[in-house]
């Protein structure tokens, strides 16, 4: 189902000719804009999202009124598991998907505006006793470098001041000493990776390593849940350079097939579109912008091994390609390596495909290589055995009251 479809926006606006291109500052805009839309609420930054009402109930009104995004990620964790939430904000996602993972589960969210953690703070005794446990914390830090403790950062050079080059060099060496023994979010340790309207407010030169770390924290099987605003058509270099677009969530929005393509050249698959918005959130110069919600999975990194087993894609199309460039044709038993096998026995797959494991378990121990950039189809005699040979025909007892020969 589409998000919410507010009336459009248009917006009508020259280049602002006293910035050169790429002159402005990101991180400065964005921290200005949000430490003050956490002391008073600002319309402008969000676009309407329709939230379970039975999870905010709990949650502080100081919170829901400064909160901005364009989707709900939330809809998409489940009981049990760990979440990070990327520019968490005042908190609102958070504290619903405390909600969903209950006591078992776990929920960390990271932001670096001090304004927001302190709101997000401000309201975890009340909420954890509301709820009977307490199972989430925040944590200050880049979403493009969740590795890096800014407390503990920041903390070091409040005894260490920076005063000189070589001041700088060991709080470069510390930061890094950091980041490798004490990270802020560990790799391997995180099921799901939400974020609601945040990656938009990145620089382009810091996005690789946004996509790269995002895969780097979750663990194998893991999925990011992603809410954020695209567009259309790439915008133009003097919008970018526009303050106010940038941190509003305009000029820094994602082309919408370049931020799918974002998600695959660092390594997902299963990425699929769960919600977009029909009617535009806002238009610039003709350029439309709008909400989007996909997810992404982490797993398919491994050795590719013939276990004998293969699939069938079920339809309704006539074939689909995955991401590793497997042909699936609509009824055709498909070889597949072993990892490959796994994968499509789950989300987001499951239900498309019809999996054929062999009669005789091969162990990844006896199973030769398998090439996978080849398009095979897997001979019935290859899953049930060269030497399969029975007979067996039904018999009178096969027939139940109703007749079924």
């Amino acid at each position: 189902m589409p998000e919410s479809s507010p009336d459009v926006v248009e917006i009508s606006l020259s280049p602002t000719k006293n910035q050169s291109a790429g002159s402005l500052d990101v991180e400065q805009a964005v921290r200005q804009r949000y430490g003050s839309a956490a002391q008073e609420a600002e319309p402008a930054l969000c676009c309407p999202v329709d939230y379970d009402q039975q999870y905010l109930k709990i949650i502080p009104d100081e919170i829901i009124e400064r909160d901005y995004g364009c989707g709900d990620p939330s809809k998409h964790v489940a009981p049990g598991e760990t979440v990070l939430d990327l520019g968490s904000g005042g908190g609102k996602i958070c504290y619903i998907a405390a909600q969903i993972v209950g006591e078992a589960g776990r929920v960390v969210g990271v932001d670096r505006n001090d304004d927001m953690l302190e709101l997000a703070r401000k309201y975890q005794p009340t909420i954890a006793k509301q709820l009977g446990f307490a199972n989430t914390e925040f944590r200050k830090g880049s979403i493009q470098d969740l590795a890096l403790d800014l407390e503990t950062f920041e903390n070091y050079l409040v005894k260490h001041p920076v005063r000189s080059s070589s001041d700088w060099l060991r709080a470069e060496a510390y930061a890094q000493e950091l980041r490798e023994t004490q990270p802020l979010v560990p790799s391997d340790s995180v099921d799901v990776v939400v974020s609601n309207c945040v990656l938009n407010l990145v620089s382009g030169a810091d996005r690789q390593q946004l996509f790269s770390e995002i895969f780097r924290v979750l663990r194998r099987g893991g999925r990011a849940v992603i809410s954020d605003i695209v567009c259309d058509e790439p915008v133009p270099e003097h919008l970018q350079n526009d303050p106010t677009l940038w941190s509003g969530c305009i000029s820094g929005a994602f082309v919408e097939e370049e931020f799918l393509q974002a998600f695959a050249d660092t390594g997902f698959y299963g990425i699929e579109i769960l919600s977009r918005q029909e009617e535009a959130w806002a238009t610039v110069e003709g350029i439309e912008f709008r909400s989007m919600t996909l997810r992404a999975y982490k797993g398919k990194a491994g050795p590719c091994l013939d276990q004998k087993q293969a699939v069938v894609y079920n339809g309704p199309w006539k074939q689909v390609v995955d991401d590793d460039g497997h042909t699936l044709k609509r009824g055709v038993r498909t070889a597949v390596c072993g990892k490959t096998f796994d994968i499509y026995t789950r989300e987001p797959y499951a239900t498309q495909i019809t999996p054929i494991p062999p009669s005789q378990p091969v162990l990844e121990t006896d199973a030769p290589d398998y090439d996978c950039r080849r398009n095979a189809v897997r001979d019935p005699r290859q899953t049930k055995g060269h030497d399969y040979n029975a007979t067996q025909l039904p018999g009178s007892d096969c027939c139940d009251t109703n007749g079924c020969c």
